[in-house]
């Protein structure tokens, strides 16, 4: 129990100079060299994601020896992994299986979304994340779109989503007209709607639904 409070103090400080911008502190390589003492178990590096944190400052400090580090320690949790593809796969497949308890079309859904979004290119470090065990087959099953999504997706997403509630905000009666939708404000069916891929192809789309009678406007996906 000392050994993971420990890592989670380390893990603290680390996420807490990355999210004031300081991954450039020369405090960064000092913290780094004391997980580097620390006898990091399996264990310890799924219950903390210890490695998930340090991979983060890695990529946002510009410092060589931060870099180095970093690496240096991602390497050697790596000894305390089992690689091989196929028991990793097996490991999420189990996963998701547990989370339905059926080889349902939700179930195949989800093998599939997991599947696309390991194999795109445009997102590599999710791949290489699942491989090193950072991310263990227990978190990957139950990742979202958005949380597999790379950074540049997520911006991406966000500009796409920004710019269709703000279109949505200027034609607000541009919509399709339908009483399908019920107001949860004024309880009438007045409504317009429209509808916008703001996530991955294949997710569902977002509705956006406008209230003629009161000006309400929600969504859902």
């Amino acid at each position: 129990m000392p050994l993971e409070h420990d890592v989670l103090n380390l893990s603290r400080q680390l996420e807490k100079l990355v999210a004031d911008g300081n991954s450039n502190n020369e405090s960064a390589s000092d913290l780094l060299n004391q997980l580097k003492k620390l006898p990091i178990t399996l264990d310890i590096l799924q219950k903390t994601r210890i490695g998930m944190t340090v991979n983060v400052l890695r990529k946002a400090s510009d410092r060589e020896d931060v870099q180095i580090i970093a690496k240096s320690l991602i390497k050697s949790w790596k000894k305390l992994l089992d690689y091989d593809p196929t028991n990793i796969a097996a490991a999420i497949e189990n996963e998701i299986f547990m989370c339905f308890k059926d080889t349902n079309i939700k179930y195949r859904n989800k093998i599939k979304s997991k599947v696309m979004n390991l194999r795109d290119k445009r997102n590599p470090e999710l791949c290489q994340l699942v491989i090193e065990g950072i991310i263990t087959p227990e978190r990957f099953a139950k990742m979202t779109a958005e949380e597999m999504a790379s950074d540049e997706m997520k911006k991406e997403r966000k500009k796409i989503t920004e710019e269709a509630i703000k279109e949505h905000q200027l034609a607000t009666t541009a919509g399709t007209s339908t009483g399908q939708f019920k107001c949860g404000k004024c309880g009438k069916r007045n409504t317009t709607y429209n509808q916008v891929q703001t996530r991955s192809a294949d997710e569902p789309m977002t509705t956006f639904v406008y209230c003629i009678e009161c000006g309400n406007r929600w969504k859902f996906c």
